[in-house]
């Protein structure tokens, strides 16, 4: 911010709210009207510039980027409801023009892994009223693509892979990866059943239900809502094909075809048509492509995060500029909690020090077990489990991994457990021994 004194206040706001993601700007800061006005102060500040936040999170982003062989850029798009703040400044209409509010469409970057690395771009915007000139929405999938390619060329060693579902399945996004050459990979769910250069089949569907079963692939498909976990066994497919232009050749894409053939009665049918510029010849490239599609999941867990974590739409804020400022930090919020969850299930091993302070372990320990903390840091998965446990995760054997919800709800007590040993510590407070009392 071109301020030390304005740099070390973001970094108090924004431990704040990650201490205490779900309460407002007032309850997370804690210390009073003094704390919370300075809060409110920065967000009024106009040095406090929301892409430069983000562009100093992204740094740290490309560094864990470079780390890797492939990462896969998510990107999709989810609607902010603030219809019940009328005196917020700069909103837009929603599906209809009672509901207002804004959008969002952020790239969440994974590892093949499925480890989030963090957050890189996000449009953001407000509808203008029907009837007033806007700009073409269709316009953040292709400059989503664009940032994507220019992170490709920081990271030179590493294939960075845009992953979208079937909003982002537009003509114009092909057209520009192919004329940036293809810097990164893009794998996308089909909507349009596009016309080909093809003599044989004239649409995209058809010539790839036209090829022979390449393989079956099968993988456990997780509850959601209503319908319960099961098993899944998909035919693959596969089609290079060359898409329709009025003048030339068009652009070469390769198809996916997947396939659940025998669904359980009363359950639809698992099918995905997908479209990447790469060529794919066997099972086993068609299957991690599938993998990439089904980790696309991971950025609908992260707008839960921050709509029911960090409880974004319920911040009491008059302009749009304080709201966007206070967004950015909460993007990074949110990161942070799927990141714990992420990185928990792919890497228990790790040493829990990779996340947690030695205080925030050491509490988790000592509340958890009664017991002094060890000497040696236990393994990550370890405190993760304890502190998903303050956060309601029960832990029974048959339980999925600690979800999002645990880890925030039990972020937040450990912050508060964590604070109460420092003042008792601080204080050199000493309890007396309770008496036990006989019946």
């Amino acid at each position: 911010m071109g301020d030390a004194r304005l740099n070390r206040r973001l970094c108090q706001v924004i431990e704040a709210m990650a201490s205490d993601p779900m309460a407002s700007i007032p309850t997370a800061c804690g210390g009073g009207w003094a704390e919370t006005k300075a809060a409110y102060r920065l967000l009024d500040n106009p040095k406090l510039d929301f892409r430069e936040v983000l562009r100093a999170h992204s740094d740290q982003v490309l560094a864990r980027i470079r780390e890797r062989e492939r990462v896969l850029c998510l990107q999709d798009t989810t609607e902010l409801d603030f219809s019940g703040r009328p005196s917020m400044a700069g909103l837009g209409r929603l599906n209809y023009d009672k509901r207002q509010g804004l959008y969002l469409h952020p790239t969440l970057v994974i590892d093949e892994a499925g480890v989030a690395l963090g957050v890189t771009d996000c449009w953001h915007w407000a509808r203008r009223p029907k009837g007033e000139a806007d700009l073409a929405e269709s316009l953040r999938w292709v400059e989503g693509y664009e940032r994507v390619a220019e992170m490709a060329a920081l990271a030179p060693d590493t294939r960075l892979v845009y992953v979208a579902d079937r909003e982002g399945d537009l003509r114009a996004l092909i057209d520009r990866a192919k004329a940036l050459d293809f810097a990164a990979d893009y794998l996308i769910r089909v909507q349009h059943d596009r016309k080909l250069n093809d003599a044989l089949h004239d649409k995209l569907r058809a010539a790839v239900e036209a090829q022979p079963v390449l393989g079956t692939i099968r993988f456990e498909l997780p509850a959601s809502g209503k319908r319960p976990a099961r098993s899944v066994a998909q035919t693959i497919r596969v089609a290079q094909v060359e898409l329709k232009t009025r003048n030339g050749p068009g652009p070469k894409v390769t198809v996916i075809l997947a396939q659940e053939e025998h669904p359980p009665k009363g359950q639809a049918a698992i099918e995905w048509c997908l479209i990447t510029n790469e060529p794919i010849t066997t099972l086993e490239q068609a299957r991690q492509r599938i993998e990439w599609y089904r980790k696309r999941w991971w950025i609908e867990v992260y707008f839960r995060i921050l709509k029911s974590g960090c409880r974004i739409q319920a911040l009491q804020l008059r302009t749009f500029e304080r709201l966007e400022r206070a967004l950015v930090l909460y993007l990074i919020v949110a990161w942070r909690i799927l990141m714990l969850m992420t990185i928990g299930q792919e890497h228990p091993e790790w040493s829990c020090e990779v996340v947690f302070s030695v205080e925030e372990w050491q509490t988790a320990w000592a509340i958890h077990h009664r017991t002094p903390p060890p000497s040696t840091p236990p393994d990550l998965a370890t405190i993760v489990r304890i502190v998903a446990g303050f956060g309601g995760w029960l832990g029974r054997k048959s339980d999925p991994p600690p979800g999002p919800k645990a880890l925030w709800q039990g972020m937040t007590k450990l912050s508060a457990y964590v604070e109460a040993v420092t003042v008792i510590q601080a204080a050199e407070i000493k309890f007396p021994r309770r008496k036990r009392i006989k019946h």
